[in-house]
């Protein structure tokens, strides 16, 4: 047991994902016969949505403070956060739609569970249904967008209560960490469910689908680096006015630790050394939206959620219009703050925007088995967003020391 405990959790999926592929394989379409395994570490990923989302965004919101810090550097680095989400999810469905990663894909052999409807409203009733009637309704049917509205009026409204609001605050703040580790716990099964999953799908639908996933993780790469060295870049350059060399070489240790963890919220430390000691954020800035960004801040998770709806539409047939293109890039940002910051968060928040636009949520079966190979990478863009935010943010707002900006002589 302490063997097996002692191997780092993503050695233990690629192991998984290796041996899972060579079983399929060698076993072909009986291979169906463990995917029970894989279906309860699914049904387990849905299980932490709601109460995952509910106590990490009142928590967020919580986490402000003031709301007179709204005015200021909160009401930009929300700004700045929901503007690069919205971005990073469009260049998703951009990257899906030119690519198509997940067309050609056989799946007449698989045996689906019960499809989403699409859901068939107008833009005046979706504006409507976002104040649920009632939020353990909206809970229950697991209805992403009453439920984070609900989550989000909590959070302001501890805001509001200020010192009586703070015992409330304490119990969102524990609730969002006893959730992080409840899917610490669940994602433990992660090599076990990637196993049969990936046995299942090389046994049953043999070498197309693994070339359809290569090519949905070569996309997560190249949307994760646009975002990186184009969006950030232009972010530091002609917001912040920094120069864009520095920049990144202030935050290579963040960037480092955070494509090897996978977690924002263990990169946090590094990420505010780095923003402070070498980028030049006063301390109040940096504290503030790096540990903000931590939690709602999440580009890559954004533009892979986009990316990932697609590829599902595309596997099994589901045509999906202009509208819900625009319901997917705001269910993948919104879905993206309520993402923990911790491995395997984006997995779970698939779930909600599949069920949204109709599009089978086998499709997390498909992409579990190479998910962490993909998460490296969302982790260490939203890490980058969060410290290029808060430089431009200390910049607008003039808590930037431009003396302490690393510079190439200094490396």
């Amino acid at each position: 047991m302490k063997f097996w405990f002692g191997i780092p959790l993503w050695q233990r999926v690629v192991g998984a994902l290796i041996l899972g592929v060579v079983t399929g394989f060698l076993w072909g379409p009986d291979a169906e016969s463990i995917k029970w395994i894989g279906d309860l570490f699914i049904r387990a990923i849905k299980m932490l949505v709601v109460p995952l989302i509910f106590f990490s965004l009142v928590s967020g919101v919580a986490a402000i403070g003031d709301l007179r810090k709204l005015g200021s550097v909160g009401g930009r680095a929300l700004l700045l956060f929901i503007v690069s989400g919205q971005i990073a999810a469009w260049l998703g469905l951009l990257l899906g739609t030119i690519i198509q990663p997940g067309v050609g894909v056989d799946t007449s052999t698989i045996e689906m569970g019960p499809v989403p409807e699409p859901n068939p409203t107008g833009f005046q009733d979706m504006i409507l249904s976002v104040v649920p009637d009632s939020p353990v309704q909206a809970m229950a049917d697991v209805n992403v967008l009453p439920l984070i509205v609900f989550s989000m009026l909590i959070g302001i409204g501890i805001l509001m209560a200020k010192k009586d609001g703070e015992p409330a605050q304490r119990i969102f703040d524990s609730g969002a960490i006893v959730m992080q580790k409840v899917t610490m716990i669940v994602m433990e099964m992660t090599p076990f469910g990637v196993f049969a999953l990936m046995a299942w799908v090389a046994g049953t639908l043999g070498m197309d689908a693994l070339v359809s996933l290569a090519k949905l993780v070569a996309l997560n790469y190249a949307g994760c680096l646009l975002i990186i060295f184009v969006m950030y870049s232009a972010m530091v350059k002609f917001l912040a006015k920094v120069p864009v060399r520095d920049f990144f070489r202030g935050i290579i240790d963040a960037m480092a630790v955070s494509y090897s963890t996978a977690s924002s919220n263990a990169t946090l430390p590094v990420t505010l050394r780095c923003t402070q000691r070498n980028l030049g954020v006063s301390q109040p800035v940096s504290s503030f939206v790096v540990s903000l960004g931590a939690t709602i801040n999440m580009n890559g998770t954004a533009m892979y959620l986009g990316l990932a709806t697609l590829f599902g539409a595309q596997i099994f047939g589901v045509d999906l219009t202009w509208g819900q293109y625009f319901l997917i890039t705001i269910l993948a940002t919104l879905g993206a703050i309520g993402a923990a910051g911790i491995p395997g968060a984006g997995l779970i928040m698939m779930a909600l925007v599949f069920g949204a636009v109709g599009v089978p949520l086998e499709t997390i079966a498909f992409v579990a088995g190479v998910d962490r190979i993909m998460d490296m990478m969302r982790t260490t863009t939203n890490v980058s967003g969060d410290a290029a935010v808060a430089t431009t943010v200390a910049a607008m707002t003039g808590e930037l020391d431009r003396e302490e900006l690393i510079s190439a002589d200094d490396v």
